[in-house]
């Protein structure tokens, strides 16, 4: 992998990993259209720059994560929350791990991914239209597990799981900012264990340049994510998802017809 591929992925990454559209299935795509080898360092790179996403929300919202709370029953509340919550992509992940790699290697599973979960969210607004919660705090620990067990149809390449969050978030009658705001958090310990397992099953094949591009990946992802995730909070409470839903289908039917001529691998 070069450097140029390197930023161009991490840009991907930074710009899809919070936005219902799937970073893993955008930069399988970008991969291919790069010519980047389809190789374990690659696949280990997508994994590993999710670090810098992961920061970005920490940064963001770091009175939530860090700053002392003046009621600590709360911040270990909140804490123990997103515990329960990331159990099951932990116990999924673990289980189905080589299953999961496998489809990694697949753009027809990302094409039908992006097109199948672009008509979900054409009607998401429309199916839950009456929300109850309206803060992080009103989330239950039942409800957390909930939107947790929704965050493992991502596991899918294509599926995106800020996608698969949100509307587990918003089946448990979260509206749209707390359900986007709460999948951000999610994200911190479900991709700091996907990430930290990958990096250490790999640690004795990673070489002096791998760490230069893992930082400048992580560097370029941490920027344009924070970027995003401000965008995404601002658009998504006065415009909702329709957007974000005819883009799947655009990309993910163009991905069909590439695929059907032979441009691109399945």
């Amino acid at each position: 992998m070069e450097l140029l591929e390197a930023i161009l992925i991490a840009i991907v990454e930074g710009l899809t990993e919070f936005l219902p559209i799937s970073s893993t299935g955008h930069m399988i795509i970008t991969e291919k259209l790069l010519g980047v080898p389809d190789n374990d360092f690659t696949k280990l790179f997508t994994v590993g720059i999710q670090l810098g996403a992961i920061l970005a929300v920490v940064v963001l919202y770091w009175k939530k994560f860090l700053m002392p709370a003046v009621n600590i029953q709360d911040r270990f509340r909140f804490y123990f929350k997103l515990g329960v919550a990331v159990l099951p992509a932990l116990v999924i992940g673990f289980l189905l791990s080589d299953w999961i790699d496998s489809l990694l290697e697949s753009t027809l599973t990302v094409a039908i991914s992006l097109v199948v979960g672009g008509i979900v969210l054409l009607f998401i607004d429309n199916i839950f239209k009456t929300p109850t919660i309206h803060e992080e705090e009103q989330v239950t620990f039942k409800s957390a597990f909930l939107i947790g067990c929704w965050q493992c149809v991502a596991m899918i390449p294509g599926v995106s799981r800020s996608a698969a969050s949100i509307i587990g978030g918003m089946q448990q009658k979260l509206d749209r900012k707390v359900a986007a705001e709460f999948s951000f958090f999610l994200a911190v310990p479900t991709m700091a264990a996907a990430t930290g397992y990958k990096l250490l099953k790999a640690a004795s094949s990673i070489t002096s340049e791998h760490l230069q591009l893992f930082a400048i990946g992580n560097i370029v992802a941490f920027i344009v994510a924070i970027i995003a995730i401000k965008f995404f909070i601002r658009f998504l409470q006065h415009n909702g998802f329709k957007l974000f839903a005819y883009y799947r289908i655009l990309i993910g039917t163009l991905l069909l017809i590439l695929i059907s001529n032979g441009t691109l691998s399945r």
